[in-house]
């Protein structure tokens, strides 16, 4: 906090903890809150008539500078520096930048900035050059350096290798059993699961539970170097196994490449971008797992016709399987040219290193400073530091926000994999050629379902901020289920060509739906829910939670259908995506838009009391959309946005900055 002599300078009211908005601020956001309550899925704020008459350019920019003039005075909305004064972000700015042998006037001014980031026009203290870079960081979304480029290529190429493993498999399925035997023995079938399911096993049970450790003593872009090394040679390991168990080991091996980097990508993509893009960024793991799965059925096509050469087990499988290696090499040469995370720098309080950092993943220095000052106040505001592992995996699930939380993660995580997605990843062709389709023509119509499954990942990055994370769920779930039964049922036609076009229309419009809605949502929802210092740890949970049931899903599969008929395999998987629904309606709260502080508050509700407010909210949306009625109650909202500033007490250590100007 400034000191004493900056608030006797002042006149201005020492700085304190604040607990409370101001009455009408809390007025206004149950008002909106209210006005939502009477549909079906939550719906935006945006007036109609606005859009529709915008006002002359000539108002539009005097409202715009009083806007700005506005947020200046009073801090940005939901910031959690809002009910400071400039001059006293200002004093801790400095603070902050003496303490760490930093720039103090450039961190003063960007303390003023953290507080209202949209006010910059109106601040005098800024450069025109300055505002110029803020105005463009502000208007143009991807206006982003080139550093910033390759952190989100080295991103998208890691995802991919996770996506060519998950469908290589899929072609080298119909090939390995047969030249290992597995065919002839017993208990083939889950013998099968097993090795399929083998990298999941390795990433839900041990890789995943790593990733702290990991990152804690390599960073960020390291962790995704090695893992990316593990993935590269296992890939390579399992082009040169000489039976069925050997090649578990080396699938086995390979999920500690796959575990740990699934939870370290996202974080890191995250931690490096700017807040207006960083939801598109963390989308971008599911999307090049998408990616990945498209390239990982090209290579077995053109591996298919491989003849056998020496290798008297078939050659072709084994190229399936080593081609999966190609996006991890990649990643290796472009990992020693991106910057290290800013966020796990200020972590080994390395805030120079930090700053550093942010200056090459942003245009203005001003905006680096800007990020590095506040992402410290949060950091320090979560209590980050000093906190031990074991206590944090404890507060995880004793506290109530942190639990529930938790438990949000775990459910889009366990429906992503439930909802039968990976069923068609990993045996799609197998599935096709139950449907009467010959092995070649199988792998084509599975290169078909990538195909889809990749360019219907693309509208997600529009709806999953426009329509938020909830609602795509609340409508996707309710399709999934319909178009799986229409797939499991197709089976039971007794021509060949309706079978055929039945199922794989079925899967095809499943996979539409999915790729836009339940594939994009789990990994950005989970990044979300967590608090800043246990984001690690939440992260290893989710992701862990989704690989276990990826596992269990693909050893179960075979063993499935041979009990269940394809028909009731199917049916078995639209069920889950009945139950889904509930589960997301009454467990899963919104976050999208909404402040670090917000989130508090939402995942703070007891989860009975959301589960019997989303029941009645949905009931009413039903009267009044299905049934037409009309003078319906209103039901009165159930969060309360309080927390608006910092409570740390570091801020309130007047000795070092009494001395500070």
């Amino acid at each position: 906090m400034a000191g004493d002599s900056d608030s006797d300078i002042s006149g201005e009211k020492p700085i304190t903890n604040y607990s409370d908005v101001s009455q009408n601020e809390k007025q206004q956001r149950q008002q909106q809150q209210q006005h939502n309550n009477g549909a079906l899925f939550e719906t935006s704020n945006s007036s109609t008539s606005d859009s529709l008459n915008p006002p002359p350019k000539e108002q539009f920019e005097d409202s715009e500078s009083l806007q700005s003039e506005t947020e200046r005075a009073d801090g940005e909305h939901g910031n959690i520096l809002a009910q400071y004064t400039e001059k006293q972000v200002m004093a801790m700015g400095r603070n902050y930048a003496t303490k760490f042998n930093l720039d103090a006037d450039l961190f003063a001014r960007a303390a003023a900035l953290a507080r209202a980031p949209n006010a910059f026009n109106s601040m005098p203290f800024l450069t025109d050059e300055e505002k110029s870079g803020l105005y463009l960081e502000a208007t143009k979304k991807w206006h982003i350096p080139m550093k910033l480029v390759a952190v989100i290529a080295v991103g998208s190429m890691a995802a991919a290798v996770q996506g060519m493993d998950e469908s290589v498999v899929n072609g080298a399925t119909l090939f390995y059993p047969k030249a290992f035997g597995v065919t002839e023995m017993k208990n083939a079938d889950l013998i099968e699961g097993l090795v399929n399911s083998a990298p999941y096993l390795c990433a839900s049970c041990i890789a995943c539970w790593m990733t702290d450790l990991f990152n804690r003593h390599l960073g960020r872009k390291w962790t995704i170097f090695w893992t990316c090394a593990i993935s590269a040679a296992t890939c390579i390991w399992q082009g040169f196994v000489n039976n069925w168990w050997h090649l578990f080991i080396a699938r086995f091996f390979l999920g500690f490449g796959i575990g740990i980097k699934s939870a370290t990508v996202p974080s890191y993509a995250a931690e490096c971008t700017p807040k207006h893009i960083r939801g598109s960024l963390v989308m971008l793991w599911q999307f090049f797992t998408a990616v990945g799965i498209m390239f990982g059925y090209v290579t077995t096509l053109a591996f298919y016709y491989v003849p056998k050469k020496s290798f008297g087990t078939g050659l072709n499988w084994r190229l399936m399987l080593g081609s999966a290696c190609i996006p991890a090499i990649i990643v290796l040469f472009q990992v020693p040219f991106v910057p290290e995370s800013p966020r796990w720098l200020m972590g080994q309080d390395r805030h120079h290193d930090a700053f550093e950092s942010l200056k090459q993943l942003r245009y203005e220095p001003i905006a680096a400073a800007r990020d590095c000052f506040y992402q410290y106040v949060l950091l320090k505001e979560e209590g980050s530091y000093k906190i031990p592992t074991w206590k944090r995996i404890i507060e995880m699930f004793t506290i109530r926000r942190n639990r529930n939380g938790a438990i949000a993660a775990w459910i889009v995580m366990f429906m992503q994999q439930f909802c039968g997605i990976n069923v068609i990843a990993y045996y799609s062709s197998s599935i096709f050629i139950e449907a009467n389709l010959s092995e070649i023509k199988a792998m084509l119509a599975s290169w078909g379902f990538g195909m889809i499954n990749f360019i219907f990942a693309i509208p997600a990055f529009l709806t999953i901020d426009r329509f938020g994370r909830r609602n795509l769920l609340l409508f996707a779930f309710p399709l999934m289920c319909a178009f799986l039964l229409v797939a499991g049922f197709g089976f039971l036609i007794h021509d060949n060509r309706g079978q055929l076009g039945m199922v794989t229309t079925g899967i095809y419009l499943f996979s539409c739906v999915y790729s836009s809605s339940e594939g994009p949502v789990p990994f950005t929802y989970s990044a979300e829910a967590f608090p800043l210092y246990i984001r690690d740890l939440g992260m290893s949970w989710a992701t862990a939670t989704c690989w276990f049931w990826n596992f269990i899903l693909a050893f179960t599969w075979p063993r499935l259908r041979s009990a269940f008929t394809p028909t009731g395999a199917f049916g078995w998987y639209a069920a889950w995506n009945g139950i889904g629904f509930f589960l997301v309606l009454w467990f899963l709260p919104e976050t999208k838009g909404l402040t670090l502080e917000e989130l508090d508050d939402v995942f703070a509700v007891p989860m009975y009391t959301h589960a019997v407010y989303r029941t009645r909210t949905f009931l009413r949306g039903i009267q009044i959309h299905v049934l037409r009625r009309k003078n319906v109650p209103e039901i009165p909202p159930i969060y309360n946005h309080q927390r608006m500033a910092v409570t740390n007490e570091e801020w309130n250590d007047k000795a070092e900055v009494s001395h500070v100007e």
